[in-house]
């Protein structure tokens, strides 16, 4: 039976009330959780994290822009197949010559269909009771994708290829499933309705801190303070791509390796923006402004414009 207690996070992943509601709902449910909101927010981490914590199977598929349901439920291997099939001919015709030796098929008959499909993730998963089942980045995905998924989502069933076998899962040990979406195309109406939904906005100053310490326990209050401080003031600069989450944490692992003093030096002279800063408009931009307004004689951040010093 699927585990359907409340999860509220981990040692390594904050999740906030509504969002561990939202993933408790889907799996008493049996129900996918498909979690919408900006790029490096955490919404593949909570089903890695959720499955390290309990020690569960996982099943991850990374959707691209060729995604099919083929590669994410099953494929028929009619490569194999029909070299087998010359074995078993090859076979025969040694058997009717008298001679003793065989070629090998690894085990696989012909006969027994089964033996050429490969199961994808979701096959898997609905064959593995209380997995996790992680759909990444489902709006990369063409339009056909998540339409085909509808049958297996209201149905908790895969047929698989050519053998025709059914794999199907009961709603209390249906998989773990999670969704996300970046939002860079919107999903059919009738796939959101087979899912439970959730956008994670993204998280305030306060919280953000709390999800550095859940990353580094260790780190300086002074170095969190002032790096928040600069990455926030670039999320209201008005930039082509804002940084995320995921970027502030790569940038106070790079300033790790510094003294505490020289760590606070360099995150107030933005030294290794390129962590936060991803397009060259972006950089031209932040590079002209923190010229133009140098830390001054208190020893502050440069002000780059839109949210102020103090958060």
């Amino acid at each position: 039976m699927a585990d359907t207690t409340m999860w509220t996070g981990s040692d390594q992943y904050l999740c906030d009330p509504e969002l561990a509601q939202a993933f408790h709902m889907s799996r008493v449910l049996g129900m996918p959780l498909l979690i919408e909101g900006e790029p490096g927010t955490g919404k593949t981490e909570l089903p890695l994290q959720y499955a390290k914590g309990l020690n569960l199977d996982t099943f991850v598929y990374p959707v691209g822009s060729k995604s099919n349901v083929e590669a994410f439920v099953a494929k028929f291997d009619h490569v194999k197949y029909l070299r087998d099939s010359q074995i078993e001919v090859l076979n025969a015709q040694r058997e009717e010559k008298g001679m003793d030796t065989k070629l090998s098929t690894s085990g696989r008959s012909t006969e027994k269909l089964d033996d050429y499909v490969n199961l994808g993730p979701a096959a898997q998963a609905y064959s593995t009771p209380n997995s996790v089942l992680l759909i990444d980045e489902i709006d990369k995905a063409p339009r056909e994708f998540p339409n085909d998924l509808l049958y297996a989502l209201s149905h908790r069933k895969f047929v698989l290829p050519e053998s025709g076998k059914v794999i199907e899962v009961s709603e209390t040990d249906m998989p773990a499933i999670v969704i996300t979406s970046n939002r860079e195309q919107e999903l059919p109406t009738a796939f959101k309705g087979r899912c439970i939904y959730h956008y994670i906005s993204f998280p305030e100053p306060e919280t953000m801190k709390e999800i550095i310490l859940k990353h580094y326990p260790k780190a300086d209050n002074d170095i969190i303070d002032t790096s928040i401080n600069i990455f926030y003031q670039l999320r209201n600069f008005g930039l082509e791509r804002a940084p995320s989450t995921r970027e502030l944490l790569n940038w106070l692992k790079y300033m790790k390796q510094y003294a505490k003093d020289e760590a606070i030096e360099k995150i107030k002279g933005l030294d290794g923006v390129g962590a936060l800063v991803k397009t060259q408009a972006d950089l031209d931009r932040v590079k002209r402004q923190s010229l133009g307004g140098a830390a001054d004689k208190d020893n502050s951040p440069p002000y780059l414009g839109g949210y102020g010093n103090n958060y």
